[in-house]
């Protein structure tokens, strides 16, 4: 992957290549059906700068793209990111800036667009754009050391695009509160809030995060969830009726599929299924 560093087994990741432009600032570690992606800058709090959100976004396009079963997103270091770094926005003209936030919706749209589950890792802050990110994952697990926030308004630069998913996800009154306050919330009030699927101590996080992961991919077809992955974040946009008749249409066309054609002989049959399918079929 260029510009990402890729490991397998059980060898830990080389360090951070920090400093230059280009420097590997993102890890990729495989584990059998599991893939993790880490920021792997703690030196700069993780921060998404052009080089780590273009090597996320590549990072994410190419796992898409295999057979790994599920997606970790973890970070290296006491931070898991503290959003945009703002040396890169000083003397920023209007072309400069739009180039920054497409890039930001770049890494984004790779994170949904991939048909394997994403499970954010969460520990230490998760500030402004590193909240956008816990909020586009598919699902998140915190340490009760993170803490989420949308502090741009106190830089005088309002969170605009951290809340459009996390707006989603928690609501109209409880985004607004994140970001016209600027006040970080605990792990245990983001997942009250449902910004987080589950606050666990520290020290349990890794063998949560790992619990839902197979919790996931343990069971079921991996093509099921990849189709149904996609389908869910395009009906969301959608009115209520339009929503059913893309379901509908999407549903049926699953039905006839070798992956739904096994469950169900397997059902009548009072087998397990196999399920022979990878993820990313188009």
């Amino acid at each position: 992957m260029t510009g990402v560093k890729s490991t397998k087994g059980n060898d830990p990741p080389p360090p951070a290549q920090a400093g230059s432009p280009g420097a590997t600032i993102v890890q990729v570690r495989v584990d059998g059906d599991v893939t993790t992606v880490t920021l792997d800058h703690p030196a700069k709090r993780n921060a998404l700068s052009r080089d780590m959100m273009r090597q996320l976004a590549d990072a994410f396009a190419q796992v898409g793209a295999t057979q790994t079963l599920a997606v970790v997103l973890a970070a290296n270091g006491p931070v898991f990111s503290a959003g945009h770094d703002p040396g890169e926005m000083v003397g920023l003209d209007l072309e400069a800036a739009q180039d920054l936030f497409d890039v930001c919706l770049e890494m984004v749209k790779a994170i949904r667009e991939i048909p394997q589950p994403v499970i954010a890792r969460v520990h230490g802050p998760a500030a402004a754009a590193g909240c956008q990110l816990v909020a586009s994952c598919d699902l998140a697990v915190a340490g009760e050391s993170a803490t989420f926030s949308l502090p741009g308004t106190k830089r005088g630069l309002f969170c605009h695009t951290p809340l459009v998913p996390v707006s989603r996800v928690v609501g109209q009154k409880r985004a607004l509160e994140l970001a016209l306050t600027g006040d970080p919330i605990d792990a245990g009030t983001a997942a009250s809030w449902g910004l987080v699927n589950a606050a666990v101590p520290d020290a349990d996080l890794d063998d949560a995060v790992d619990a839902l992961v197979h919790r996931i991919i343990d069971v079921g077809s991996p093509y099921a969830r990849g189709l149904g992955k996609k389908t869910f974040y395009v009906q969301r946009g959608l009115p209520e009726p339009q929503a059913y008749e893309l379901a509908v249409e999407i549903v049926a066309l699953n039905a006839i599929l070798p992956d739904a054609q096994e469950g169900f002989r397997a059902f009548v049959e009072k087998r397990p299924p196999v399920f022979a399918m990878p993820p990313n079929v188009d």
